[in-house]
């Protein structure tokens, strides 16, 4: 214990920063990314316009003359059109969940990550960035010109009029996003007329700011160091899954050359098809080289496989050099599309959906509780009879107000003290106390059980009934 422990002096090691002024669309340096057109390219802003439309628009829908869909986190209700869901139907969230989770697992089996290249928000809000850029600050090669040069007059109207598109943007989106969660026509009159509540103005000045950062600075970032999906997606690959590749076989070896000499003397010289003219990641949004072998940053957007098809359509070659294809068909099988973990996730995600309909099916549109006054837990009235009194608390889970008649059963000899009968609006929980007194004669033990029924008036063909026990107390026996 005595003994020193020798201490040896080391130099700190100078750490390298990247250049600034190099931009060579490595992990450390910004991504240009290069427009792009062809079939998956079209696809891909289809399913971004047709899901931002639906984002945009579902806080504006009307249903009973309500806000449609509505997370009121306050009043901790959720209304989705004509269902309200509440605290209590926790359990169809975790069935949504579920339900989800397998449909990922599903999709990403079959065709890799066709959400994150397709749907993921990430992708879509970052695509409209860079759709933004290139309007106002030109190609790739012009926005890299551009951040080179010295802040001139054009620079500063360019920068200034981009960033101002980007703010308006995601600001636009955090007001939509936050009339999910409070009354989205009053959240937007009020946020312009500067009379909003201080929440309401932090949680969209929030939003705007994460919605700003993360399209406009972070990208790909979210997508390969932030973004869990990428780390355990290789988890539900198979050899048979639909992925972005590159064809080596029939690439390699990779050189330029010139359209006018055909495709068999490049391969009498030994050339494949691939002329290395890099375009293919030059328009990737996480900037890697696909030819490199699927890397956990590919987001399966297919920008590369437009590029390249675009190429092999000039040079006269048949497409597909880069395409959406299994390993199994790179080696020259075919791909198996019924395989064992496909049919699992198909039959298990059938199942739970089957259950989450059944779920909603049977969920009753009325709930009741009951609330025992034990302050004091019971009482005599100067007719000698023992009474107990009760919260009936009534919670309408459908959308239209509701009529309701409410019974005791299993209690002999009662009698009713207060109202019978209540009127809850849709989507409201209605308190209605309650007294019951019995002839102590009546009563043969301490705690005597029974049970309270409330049912619907008014249509008899969809008539709702619901029980409930409770117990009347009579601790003097």
């Amino acid at each position: 214990m005595s003994e020193r422990i020798p201490v040896k002096n080391i130099s700190p090691v100078k750490v390298h920063r990247p250049d600034k002024n190099k931009h060579d669309n490595t992990p450390r340096s910004r991504i240009y990314v290069r427009a792009v057109t062809g079939m998956l390219e079209n696809i891909r802003r289809f399913f971004g316009l047709f899901f931002l439309g639906s984002f945009a628009m579902l806080p504006w829908l009307q249903f009973n003359g309500s806000q449609a869909v509505l997370f009121d986190i306050g009043a901790q209700r959720f209304n989705i059109f004509g269902l309200t869901l509440w605290p209590q139907d926790l359990t169809l969230f975790a069935w949504i969940l579920i339900v989800a989770a397998f449909a990922l697992f599903f999709v990403t089996t079959f065709a890799g990550r066709v959400w994150c290249g397709f749907m993921c928000p990430q992708t879509t809000w970052t695509f409209i960035y860079i759709w933004f850029e290139e309007r106002i600050e030109g190609s790739n090669h012009k926005r890299m010109k551009l951040d080179q040069r010295k802040m001139d007059f054009d620079k500063f109207w360019r920068k200034t009029l981009k960033h101002f598109a980007w703010v308006s943007v995601a600001l636009l989106t955090s007001l939509t996003f936050v009339g999910y969660f409070t009354p989205i026509d009053n959240l937007f009159v009020e946020f312009f007329t500067f009379s909003s509540s201080f929440w309401a103005v932090f949680w969209v000045l929030f939003f705007t700011l994460c919605t700003y950062g993360n399209a406009g600075w972070m990208r790909e970032i979210m997508c390969t160091h932030i973004c869990p999906y990428a780390r355990f997606q290789s988890a539900m690959f198979d050899k048979d899954t639909f992925t972005v590749a590159y064809n080596t076989t029939r690439g390699e070896q990779r050189g330029p050359r010139g359209r006018k000499v055909s495709r068999e003397e490049n391969q009498t010289q030994g050339l494949g098809d691939c002329i290395d003219c890099n375009l293919c990641v030059q328009v990737c949004p996480t900037g890697i080289d696909i030819r490199n072998g699927l890397q956990y940053e590919c987001i399966n957007c297919g920008a590369c496989v437009d590029a390249c098809n675009g190429v092999m359509e000039k040079m006269n070659y048949p497409k597909g050099l880069i395409s959406f294809t299994s390993e199994t068909e790179l080696a020259g099988g075919k791909t198996k599309i019924f395989r064992p973990k496909l049919i699992g996730y198909a039959m298990v995600l059938l199942l739970m959906s089957g259950l989450l309909i059944f779920e909603i099916a049977s969920r009753k549109p009325l709930e009741i509780d009951i609330i025992k006054d034990r302050v004091p837990m019971f009482r005599e009235t100067g007719y000698g009879l023992i009474e107990n009194v009760f919260t009936i608390k009534i919670l309408n889970k459908s959308q239209l107000t509701q009529r309701y008649h409410i019974y005791v059963d299993n209690l002999e000899g009662h009698t009713y003290i207060g109202e019978d009968e209540a009127t809850v609006a849709g989507g409201e929980v209605f308190n209605l106390p309650i007294s019951i007194a019995i002839n102590p004669s009546k009563l043969t033990q301490e705690s005597t059980e029974f049970s309270f029924r409330v049912e619907s008036i008014g249509d008899e063909n969809n008539a709702v009934k619901v029980q409930a026990i409770s117990k009347f107390l009579y601790p003097d026996l």
